[in-house]
């Protein structure tokens, strides 16, 4: 792992469906089992070390059961940096537990929303309200047509668009009528997509006409039609229209993808029955594979440069220096830009196999999607980064 950052001092994954754990200290923190004392408290987690203690915050409803953190061995590459323990939790059912916020689950028919830019936070679209939200058909639905008609493909070069008052949703966006806010803030540009091609003439140059945040210049979305617009989800906040109210300004931009992401991917492979994902660009272009691989864990992670502070874990954001137990996505992923042969072997196979759901975002997006992953993976502890030849990551909900 030459070039990663330094891991966690004290890493703690907990899942909920095994009620199990997995509590790894680094030999800086503590250098064997005995200097370890674990002990639980209401929904925390009191993790004892030479170097001082930590509390750690955990979900309601989960709790350490005493007496059940035992030491456990460790693989050789790492028997001379970590310490492993095993831990065994309860989880209470908790009704209405919290779900991750996704604008897919929140729009409703005949509420009023508005849009806002997630990087300026300026309004984009006044007090919409929408007749009908509706799901559109999976991303690769025209594919199947011919299965489904016994007759030629009806939809054939058609799209499927709103109407006025309609909302459709996507796998990552958001297809809506313009209305007569959208001339005061936003912009259009016209942006040729797949240059590399337009030499074969079986392959022409497409064009995109990019929509964009007239304030920041962030990119939205597209034009897919002349009156209709295409948001993608991480581009945008909605919001009930609520009097002046606006969204939180200061929201993470790191911190909203992920949340974003990480509930869509979770929404996805529930409804699809699918774990393998293909993070791609407009063009069509495979950016990054992504293999979910746990829903349900809790997951705290403390750098070895903040063990023995008196404060509790309690920051909201996972790779800063204090953060709290927070449920999240355990994900192997490959970049498709990698250079390892056995990486672009894997690619290789996903993509003559056509494995992987299709998730499109903008190149910008998926380039900082990479660097809230890595980011992650750069903080786990040495053990836990790699798995065969896929790289370990977590998704915080």
């Amino acid at each position: 792992m030459t070039g990663k950052t330094r891991g966690a001092g004290v890493f703690l994954e907990l899942r909920k469906r095994l009620q199990t754990g997995l509590l790894i200290v680094g030999k800086d923190v503590a250098r064997s089992p005995a200097d370890v004392v674990l002990t639980g408290g209401d929904s925390s987690l009191q993790i004892r070390t030479p170097r001082g203690d930590l509390t750690v915050t955990l979900p309601v409803g989960v709790t350490l059961e005493q007496g059940s953190c035992i030491p456990t061995p460790v693989g050789d590459s790492c028997v001379e940096e970590e310490l492993h323990f095993r831990l065994r939790i309860s989880v209470a059912q908790i009704t209405g537990e919290e779900t991750s916020g996704c604008v897919m689950g929140t729009l409703r028919a005949k509420e009023t929303y508005c849009f806002y830019c997630q990087t300026c936070m300026t309004r984009l679209l006044e007090d919409r309200v929408f007749k009908r939200v509706l799901p559109l058909p999976n991303g690769n639905w025209n594919a199947i047509v011919d299965d489904w008609c016994c007759h030629p493909d009806p939809f054939a070069n058609k799209k499927l668009l709103p109407r006025a008052e309609d909302c459709l949703l996507g796998d990552t966006f958001l297809l809506l009528a313009r209305d007569g806010s959208c001339e005061q803030t936003l912009t259009e540009e016209v942006c040729p997509v797949g240059t590399e091609d337009s030499q074969d003439p079986k392959k022409p140059c497409r064009r995109l006409s990019l929509i964009s945040c007239r304030s920041c210049d962030l990119v939205l979305g597209e034009a897919v039609a002349p009156e209709i617009l295409k948001l993608y989800i991480t581009q945008v906040v909605v919001e009930p229209a609520v009097g002046d109210r606006k969204p939180d300004a200061a929201l993470d931009r790191s911190r909203f993808l992920e949340r974003t992401v990480a509930a869509r991917l979770l929404g996805l492979s529930n409804s699809l029955s699918t774990f393998h994902f293909s993070v791609q660009t407009p063009d069509g272009k495979a950016f990054l594979l992504l293999w979910l691989l746990n829903s349900d864990s809790i997951i705290a992670s403390v750098p070895e440069t903040c063990v023995g502070g008196e404060r509790p874990i309690s920051s909201p954001s996972l790779h800063t220096p204090v953060p709290r137990a927070a449920r999240a996505l355990k994900l192997l992923y490959v970049a498709c830009s990698s250079t390892s042969i056995q990486q672009r072997d894997i690619v290789s196979s996903w993509e003559v196999n056509m494995i992987g759901h299709p998730v499109v975002l903008p190149l910008k997006v998926c380039e900082e999607l990479l660097q809230v992953i890595e980011d992650s993976n750069a903080t786990l502890p040495a053990s836990m980064r790699c798995m065969r030849s896929y790289e370990v990551a977590y998704l915080r909900l």
